[in-house]
């Protein structure tokens, strides 16, 4: 495996993002750009990667502004910019665009996690032409006063309050996750049932924010969200893109799996090929806990492969 830092200047005209595209041994069959969740960074899915690389694949992954080296380096964690819900989005087709100059004619997959498999269902409704393969991973339909706390936070950006760090809005986003979980140990329990993930997670200095977002900037993740609802998402998609929708039956950002089949059943009342899967008994990070990432990698790479070669026939 060799790996490439690549950089580029972000849809926000203000950061540089930095992005990595992991290249195989033998000779690629395809390309797979990894798209990290919200308070983490490419980096944590290592594993996946390696085990892509060795299939074939050549991998591409960025650090989304606000998060992991891209905002570490630029010492910015709160501010997102100010060019609205598809910035990220944008981001990752700039990534595509470097990735285009080598790899342009090889089969070209899309895989998202939690808030980066909101981001990939954005880009899919822009760029879907691009993709030959879509993988959801802990994706979701609306999050529990996601709307209610949206309103509050266009209130706050009409009152001149866009640029305000307030830690209240994000905690009242995520504190109802470990609602089921009886006596949690850690407010972030809900990632994984392996503590040691947690503690993971938690530890790395690459993860979380040093400052969360800022008010503009969580308005801005809670538009991308309401953009990605209904058949009034789904139908924008292109209805050729074979689509994996992966989840723990025990995820709260799934809604325990009642959120991931009602995306699966969006994008089947539009015509979309559609394979959906959950883990019984997992949480939200099923690709990086230890007792079956092995068999959830293996099920992505049986799913690109496949769709992989029926690009080459």
């Amino acid at each position: 495996m060799a790996i490439h830092e690549v950089e580029f200047k972000s849809f926000n005209e203000i950061e540089t993002v930095k992005g990595w595209i992991y290249t195989p041994i033998r000779e690629p069959i395809g390309v797979v750009q990894i798209v990290h969740g919200y308070g983490e960074h490419s980096r944590r899915y290592l594993h996946m990667i390696l085990t892509l690389n060795e299939a074939g694949f050549v991998v591409a992954a960025d650090d989304h502004v606000g998060h992991g080296k891209t905002a570490y380096d630029s010492d910015n964690w709160s501010n997102w910019g100010d060019k609205g819900y598809m910035t990220m989005a944008e981001d990752e087709q700039k990534l595509r665009e470097l990735i285009k100059e080598d790899y342009g004619d090889l089969p070209y997959f899309m895989f998202g996690h939690s808030m980066g498999s909101m981001i990939a269902r954005l880009y899919a409704t822009k760029y879907g032409e691009e993709l030959d393969g879509l993988i959801l991973c802990g994706t979701s339909e609306i999050l529990p006063e996601m709307e209610n706390i949206a309103s509050e936070l266009k209130a706050e950006i009409d009152a001149g309050n866009g640029e305000q760090v307030d830690p209240d809005y994000q905690n009242r986003m995520f504190e109802w996750m470990t609602e089921r979980i009886e006596n949690p140990n850690t407010p972030n329990d809900w990632i994984s049932k392996d503590p040691d993930i947690v503690a993971d997670h938690a530890n790395d200095p690459f993860n979380n924010f040093t400052s969360v977002p800022n008010i503009q900037s969580l308005y801005q993740f809670a538009q991308m969200i309401q953009q990605i609802l209904g058949t009034e998402w789904s139908e924008k998609v292109p209805t050729d893109i074979p689509i994996y929708n992966i989840a723990g039956d025990e995820d709260p950002v799934g809604r325990y799996g009642e959120g991931v089949y009602a995306v699966s059943n969006w994008l089947l009342e539009t015509g979309h090929q559609v394979k959906t899967k959950l883990y019984s008994g997992y949480r939200h990070e099923i690709h990086n806990h230890r007792e079956i990432r092995d068999e959830v990698v293996a099920g992505i790479i049986d799913f690109i492969t496949e769709h992989a070669r029926v690009k080459a026939n």
